[in-house]
């Protein structure tokens, strides 16, 4: 489904906001590798969108929503342009590139990736965090319907992330 360009405030763009370092913070290669490894999506050729790059642009997808997709896949490849080696052009996929990139990449590594990596930060003297024995914690529901939600790909694993890390949930 075709997603319109949402407009940044005035004098700003995305790459302001985007940071390839935090993400990379989080979520290292080390552990996206493991879990492309564990689901059997590894790149094996050499590709525009290798599938650790598509990781991350799921991820930066997930953040950034009302942005098009080919601009934030442009601001993470220059994240990427910048780590490596500022010299060298990048060449942002087209429409069809990235929607079979994140074909081949699937829901599984995605999901094995955020069981590796997500644990909860609260701690039991945590003020707020805490109801009696009970860690408290939100999902939108309406993310969870697919109104807020419109990207199957990402409903998918946001349904299947949050139904297999639901300790007392209603299974829609």
């Amino acid at each position: 489904m075709a997603r319109t360009v949402a407009s940044l405030p005035a004098g700003s763009r995305i790459t302001d906001y985007i940071s390839l370092g935090v993400v990379a913070k989080f979520f290292p290669l080390e552990k996206v590798h493991e879990a492309l490894n564990q689901a059997e999506r590894a790149s094996v050729r050499e590709r525009d969108l290798p599938a650790h790059v598509v990781v991350y642009y799921v991820i930066a997808l997930a953040l950034y929503m009302r942005c098009s997709y080919r601009e934030v896949l442009r601001c993470l490849l220059e994240g990427v342009q910048w780590l490596l080696d500022p010299s060298a052009p990048i060449k942002v996929a087209g429409k069809s590139g990235i929607s079979q990139a994140r074909s081949r990449l699937g829901a599984e590594p995605l999901k094995a990736l955020y069981e590796a990596v997500v644990v909860p930060i609260a701690e039991s003297r945590t003020r707020g965090a805490w109801y009696r024995q009970w860690r408290l914690a939100s999902i939108s529901t309406r993310d969870l319907a697919g109104r807020g939600c419109r990207n199957p790909l990402a409903r998918t694993a946001l349904l299947a992330l949050s139904a297999s890390r639901c300790v007392n949930c209603i299974k829609f």
